[in-house]
């Protein structure tokens, strides 16, 4: 079971989405929360495998909720946002947001989201993705993916040529099912390199590797 804390402060949507997490067989809802500092108390209290989360709260921004909870390894954070681009989108990428999905997205969306954050992957809604990243990548950009990262040469040279090409596939946007299939390996195996690429490149997401990916050049085409 997929343990899930929903933090909305708008009880009509939280109900909608607490209704629709709880039509999966494989996830639990175990608490509700409605502003940020709620949130990260029961994320203390509880240990969610997964908080899904909103950026605009009372008390307690959904940014600064995400960044006490990942800072303190409490759970993954899927952060739900009205807009595909905007500086609350920024702030939770360089806060360690595992995923974003937008509002308007579909049940089957949701609960496909969740599911990937639960298995170890990050993901952006398929509207976001590629925005986002050339975003992040684009020359002179204002918030940087990697503003609070140090990626020196000597960094990416201790990555092995294996580990480079997961790199440059995560720059890409792919799965793991998918860069398992592109690279023609085992996808615990791929599981096993995107860690090690988070550690040796000082990273807590795989979205911010992606987005590094691309302002490196080392992203396939």
């Amino acid at each position: 079971m997929i343990r899930v804390l929903v933090a909305e402060d708008q009880l009509a949507v939280r109900a909608g989405l607490v209704l629709i997490l709880r039509s999966a067989p494989d996830i639990d809802v175990i608490a509700e929360a409605a502003d940020g500092e709620q949130a990260v108390r029961l994320a203390r209290e509880l240990r969610p495998d997964l908080v899904l989360m909103d950026v605009q709260m009372p008390r307690l921004d959904g940014v600064s909720a995400t960044r006490e909870i990942v800072a303190e390894h409490l759970a993954d954070v899927l952060v739900l946002t009205t807009f595909d681009l905007d500086e609350y989108v920024f702030g939770a990428l360089r806060a360690g947001a595992a995923g974003f999905l937008l509002k308007d997205s579909d049940a089957a969306g949701l609960l496909e989201a969740v599911r990937t954050v639960a298995r170890g992957e990050g993901m952006i809604a398929p509207a976001v993705t590629r925005r986002l990243i050339a975003e992040f990548a684009r020359p002179g950009a204002a918030p940087s993916a990697t503003a609070t990262v140090t990626a020196e040469p000597a960094e990416l040279a201790s990555l092995t040529p294996r580990e480079r090409e997961v790199l440059g596939a995560l720059g890409q946007g792919l799965s793991n099912a998918e860069i398992a299939d592109h690279l023609a390996m085992a996808e615990a195996t791929v599981k096993t390199h995107v860690s090690r690429v988070l550690g040796k490149l000082g990273l807590r997401s795989r979205v911010q590797a992606a987005v590094l990916a691309q302002e490196l050049g080392v992203a396939g085409p």
